[in-house]
């Protein structure tokens, strides 16, 4: 049973690295917690889902903007100060949403302005902690610490809504932000424990032409370009929760309780196969592994556009349906937080260090964007026939172009970490 459950050796290994997974964790559960808070108050003010959806928007564009150049930064600084110097930055942003709110504004725009700076500097301090890890660990130790990390994701994801639900209802949204702000105080001072990372090779100035030469290297690494590949794969074909409204109202019944149940399940699915994720360590065709997780994914997709297939239409409660249907998006979760795992290993151990950053600043900008386009993607599909169609036919387009990149990419599958290629 030991070997079952999450490795905890990285935590061991290295006080550092033990004290930025600690200071990570905790920021994610505030961003997680400002970001369901902003919604609220936004609809609060307005009264407009089209205003919350804007939310997204404002969020959505500085990540895809400055997560290049995010990355070229982190190669051309110490990573140990960019890591500092945005935790700073997210602590002042956290403390204006508390002023904010405190003083009662009405703008709307003061919150989207707010969200916007608060993304960008994500955009630069999420590649500069990825970036980190591997000069903290052995490689030996890489998938464990990424299962730690996606392990602490699922469970921020899950406490972070439900802390700002409870104390949006408890002490108005001065309360939760503060709460964030504290969160992000406690984590800067846990990441000042990071010793000093200044860059490793020749030093390229941060700019296009940075950004350029990590975009040259992933066009020419065909195991690395492959990592990105998979994940657009399922991300846009597959990512089903544009239709959960739908389906909610439709066929399964419950409303937004059964959209909550839904989207935490996905949530419950990173936890339980973090939790679980004792055995990652010893695989070492990862390349393999991320084929057959992202693979699985795409059939969990299937078997709950199948469920929800069964439901009749109209039917005001579904009953034992819905937590069949949540249970397919449980095993989707976990799929995908075990590719997750590999994937984000491999693009650790197979990327040169004085790139590291800026390769990480194109996994943001693909984590950010690939999720919005499926919802694009899938709500149109669904608009055209059903949303059970449209998630039985997502997740069947997933697993089709996954397997055809697999076998043109036989690379990829013979991909051994003990001798990692990029």
């Amino acid at each position: 049973m030991p070997r079952l459950l999450v490795d905890l050796a990285p935590l061991r290994a290295s006080r550092a690295y033990r004290w930025m997974w600690a200071g990570t964790s905790l920021s994610a559960v505030g961003t997680h917690l400002t970001t369901v808070a902003v919604g609220l108050q936004v609809y609060d003010l307005t009264g407009s889902s089209l205003s919350v959806g804007l939310v997204g928007l404002f969020a959505l564009v500085p990540l895809l903007l400055l997560g290049l150049y995010g990355g070229a930064l982190v190669d051309a600084y110490d990573r140990r100060r960019v890591v500092l110097v945005t935790a700073v930055g997210l602590v002042v942003v956290a403390l204006c949403f508390v002023g904010q709110a405190a003083a009662e504004l009405s703008d709307v725009r003061v919150l989207y302005a707010l969200v916007a700076v608060q993304n960008g500097l994500f955009a630069v301090s999420s590649p500069a902690r990825t970036a980190v890890i591997p000069r903290l660990l052995t490689p030996q130790l890489l998938p464990a610490a990424n299962a730690l990390a996606s392990l602490s994701f699922g469970v921020s994801a899950t406490v972070g809504p439900l802390a700002a639900g409870a104390l949006v209802a408890a002490g108005g949204y001065v309360g939760a932000y503060a709460v964030e702000a504290v969160l992000l105080v406690v984590a800067l001072v846990s990441l000042a424990a990071l010793p000093p990372m200044p860059p490793e090779g020749e030093v390229r100035r941060a700019g296009l032409g940075s950004v350029l030469e990590g975009l040259r290297f992933l066009r020419t690494r065909p195991n690395v370009r492959m990592t990105f590949l998979v994940d657009l794969s399922a991300m846009v074909l597959a990512m089903p929760r544009v239709l959960f409204p739908a389906i909610a109202a439709t066929r399964l019944g419950g409303g937004a309780g059964t959209v909550g149940v839904l989207v935490a399940a996905i949530a419950v699915g990173a936890i339980l196969s973090g939790l679980l994720s004792g055995p990652l360590g010893a695989v070492h065709r990862q390349g393999r592994a991320v084929v057959v997780s992202v693979v699985g994914w795409g059939l969990a997709v299937v078997a709950f556009g199948v469920v929800v297939a069964s439901a009749p239409a109209g039917e005001a409660h579904a009953g034992a349906l819905v937590w069949l249907a949540a249970g397919c998006m449980v095993l989707a979760g976990a799929a995908d937080t075990i590719s997750s795992v590999f994937r984000q290993t491999i693009l650790q151990a197979a990327t040169p260090d004085v790139l590291r950053g800026r390769l990480q600043g194109i996994f943001v900008v693909v984590v950010a964007g690939g999720p919005r386009l499926g919802d694009l993607l899938l709500g149109w599909t669904a608009e055209l026939t059903t949303e059970w169609l449209a998630a039985v036919a997502g997740g069947t387009a997933c697993v089709v172009v996954v397997t055809c990149l697999a076998l043109t990419q036989r690379r990829f599958l013979d991909y051994d970490a003990r001798s990692p290629e990029p």
